[in-house]
């Protein structure tokens, strides 16, 4: 007996505190489970240690638990005296030092009976526990009778640093290509935007505002900001009005100055960007069949001012034609 004690007293000074595995408790009785090592090594002994808490008026009848271990050899087992708090509480510790099997099936505690006992009566309850899997070894590597060990041909260490040079000179060389294609890529496509009329350049502004598929996405309002930018910026260009840096009160009275809209269209260009007004600064919340109505009215207006303007040239063409 003073052997066991000895070395279980050693043992838990030495090793850190159990991993608890389970948490048995039921009717009351309080039943915890911890081991150590946390993971079952078949290398070193594996300590279990039940802790049983009855209530106060009750106390625990601990089982027997030498035939419940599962790819064990129990090697020692120690009950400690029942301690009583304050609070009449009783807690009594199992301990128990199991030698781990080599390649068992598995690593458990069955399920064993607890009978709860009562202080100053006969009576007695019993119940039966879960059964506590503690975690086994990693497996191990399957031995396939092949080479542990390939050689293989070790090139000088001049010869790697000569390799890694030449792969990063050649990725180096490989970026620079992309940029420069980038580079010369989006100024032939600015220069070719800049030489376009304004017509064609509000077309390509707006076809690639829809590509962009920012209503798709939730972003009405930035939809809707460009999209009477490409119109404001196409009055710009073709009037001499400074459509984007004006209000739209401000926009119209520059526009009726310039005389340079038919009253029809001065009319849809108004409620256009009045509609648009109320998605940007009056929080109306759009819907995508909104912005497809929108969308649809800056193509119409800018359809309706190159239709003009064309009907308009043709004419002046066969006045002087005429007049000639």
């Amino acid at each position: 007996m003073r052997k066991t004690l000895l070395l279980f007293a050693i043992c838990g000074a030495l090793m850190v505190p159990g991993a608890e595995v389970a948490d048995l408790s039921r009717e009351g009785i309080d039943i915890r489970v911890t081991a150590e090592p946390a993971t079952v090594d078949v290398a070193r002994d594996f300590f279990v240690t039940l802790t049983f808490t009855s209530p106060a008026g009750t106390t625990v009848a601990l089982p027997d638990l030498r035939d419940r271990f599962s790819g064990f050899r129990v090697a020692e087992d120690f009950a400690e005296d029942p301690m009583t708090d304050e609070n009449g509480k009783t807690t009594l510790v199992s301990r128990w030092r199991l030698v781990p099997e080599p390649v068992a099936a598995k690593y458990r505690l069955a399920p064993f009976v607890v009978t709860c006992l009562a202080t100053n009566s006969e009576s007695r309850t019993s119940f039966c526990t879960a059964p506590v899997y503690f975690t086994p070894p990693s497996a191990r590597e399957a031995v396939t009778g092949e080479m542990e060990l390939n050689p293989s041909k070790d090139l000088p260490p001049l010869s790697w640093k000569l390799v890694g040079w030449i792969a990063l000179g050649i990725t180096g060389v490989a970026l620079l290509v992309c940029a420069i294609w980038w580079i010369v890529k989006k100024i032939r496509e600015t220069i070719r935007v800049h030489r376009m009329s304004p017509i064609e350049r509000a077309y390509y502004e707006l076809d690639k505002l829809i590509q962009k598929g920012l209503p798709g996405r939730g972003f009405y309002k930035d939809f809707y900001v460009e999209l009477t930018m490409v119109v404001r910026r196409y009055v710009a260009r073709k009037y001499g009005i400074k459509a984007p840096n004006l209000t739209t009160q401000e926009f119209f009275a520059e526009l009726a100055n310039s005389d340079s809209q038919t009253p029809e269209q001065t009319k849809n260009l108004r409620a256009f960007l009045e509609s648009a007004d109320m998605v940007k600064f009056a929080g109306v919340e759009a819907t995508p069949a909104m912005a497809d109505d929108a969308t649809g009215r800056a193509r119409n207006y800018l359809e309706s001012d190159a239709t003009r303007l064309n009907a308009a040239g043709a004419d002046r063409v066969q006045t002087g034609e005429d007049a000639e």
